[in-house]
């Protein structure tokens, strides 16, 4: 068996052609890889501080030491990230047998395997909400909580604070607390991270207004501006009055998420993935977590959740069968998912690990919140999505507003791109 490794996405076409040269359709396997002939399967996978070369290499050592014919093939998409080089790959007829972490959407749907045959796919985490006509295009492994704000307790304390807010209201007053207390209020950063605390502020109480919200915007029945407003104006306020680090835009994630751990700001507004970066910090500030608050006090407002791990099979892959048992295994396996779960801050019913305290918190909030509670965010999933290049658009205005964009600019400019890219 050949050991799984990792493999650059940029500038393996070459590579790639002496994979596939050695996996004709007869390795297919209806058989699921169980034949002796040689199996190779490729998995593009998200690769973070966390997710790390060696975590992807150990998670999938156990599945090939019991199919010793499939050889798994870990593929970094590098700088690019998965979604960008997911329609390149295709576009080149280079893709790999199996991609990670992205959710199927109306352009990728058409590229990928139904998996409503299996048992195991039809009965994962989210997996009806996830469903697109009837089909269920991929599995993943639990639920990803996103409408989070991370805090430091001893920035609270300091600045008596002694309660975690509920509202937005009771969260701005709290910033300017902690601003006159002597701490940088809320970590920010530039890159994908921009909007995280903007749709924290804005998603859960729009969606617990209107469920259907996602669609109503996607199809201009509902304007953007008008249940977003208040949220970019609620940012506004907090860039305008030093709340935000004036060099955010310069501050990579890593650099953020390092600043937080460190303690050298108050609030952090990420998903349940920090966890898993907190429980391995050797020297962690003492670091809470409240859900992202209503707009009004006694709301109960929704919590922004995705599908943790997301797999699916293109299918221009030759290994389909093989790749399903891949996938079966990495989203069955109770070690398998437990340390996918662990090492990435994420939840599911029935498979547990050890939890850090933070842990706990985190899963009292899932205790907490019901099924249906639970709302895409970003470009969402499923039946619930936006326009094709919402998130990115979204980014690049909260980083207007980062830069002092007035509020309503910023408003206008996103009506504007609904304007253009709804219907």
């Amino acid at each position: 068996m050949i050991k799984a490794r990792l493999l650059a996405a940029v500038g393996m076409t070459a590579v790639a052609a002496l994979a596939l040269a050695g996996c004709s359709s007869a390795a297919d396997a209806g058989d699921g890889g169980t034949s002796n002939e040689k199996i190779t399967l490729r998995v593009l996978v998200n690769v973070t501080p966390n997710l790390t070369e060696k975590f992807w290499n150990d998670l999938v050592a156990p599945f090939e030491a019991k199919n010793k014919n499939i050889d798994v093939v870990i593929q970094n998409p590098g700088a690019e990230g998965v979604s960008a080089a997911i329609p390149r790959l295709l576009a080149s007829g280079d893709a790999p047998d199996i991609v990670q972490s992205l959710a199927p959407n109306g352009k990728l749907a058409p590229e990928l395997v139904d998996l409503s045959k299996y048992e195991w796919a039809k009965k994962g985490p989210l997996a009806e909400q996830y469903s697109m006509d009837g089909k269920y295009l991929m599995a993943g492994i639990g639920v990803q909580l996103q409408s989070l704000f991370f805090y430091n307790k001893t920035a609270f304390k300091e600045a008596g604070i002694t309660e975690v807010p509920t509202t937005v209201d009771e969260l701005t007053e709290d910033l300017g607390k902690l601003k006159d207390a002597g701490w940088t209020p809320i970590q920010e950063g530039g890159d994908w991270m921009s909007s995280a605390t903007l749709q924290a502020l804005a998603l859960p109480t729009i969606v617990s207004e209107n469920p259907k919200w996602f669609q109503d915007v996607s199809s201009g029945k509902v304007e953007f501006g008008k249940t977003y407003g208040p949220a970019i104006e609620t940012f506004a306020d907090w860039v305008a009055k030093g709340y935000v680090p004036k060099d955010a835009l310069g501050i990579k994630y890593p650099d953020a998420e390092q600043a937080f751990l460190s303690g050298k700001t108050a609030i952090y507004s990420m998903g349940s993935w920090f966890m898993g970066s907190q429980a391995k910090a050797t020297d962690s500030a003492d670091i809470g977590v409240f859900r992202a608050p209503a707009t009004k006090a006694g709301d109960k407002p929704a919590m922004g959740a995705n599908i943790a791990s997301p797999y699916s099979i293109l299918k221009a892959s030759k290994n389909q069968e093989a790749s399903a048992k891949l996938i079966e295994f990495l989203t069955t396996d109770k070690k398998a998912v437990a340390d996918q779960l662990e090492v990435d801050g994420n939840f599911r019913d029935g498979y547990e690990y050890d939890m850090t305290p933070l842990g706990e918190e985190l899963l009292k909030i899932v205790a907490d919140t019901p099924a249906s509670d639970y709302t895409p965010t970003g470009g969402g999933y499923g039946e619930r999505t936006m326009p094709d290049g919402f998130s990115g658009e979204l980014n690049t205005q909260t980083q207007a507003l980062m830069g002092g964009t007035p509020a309503a600019d910023v408003i206008k400019s996103m009506d504007a791109w609904f304007a253009a890219n709804a219907g």
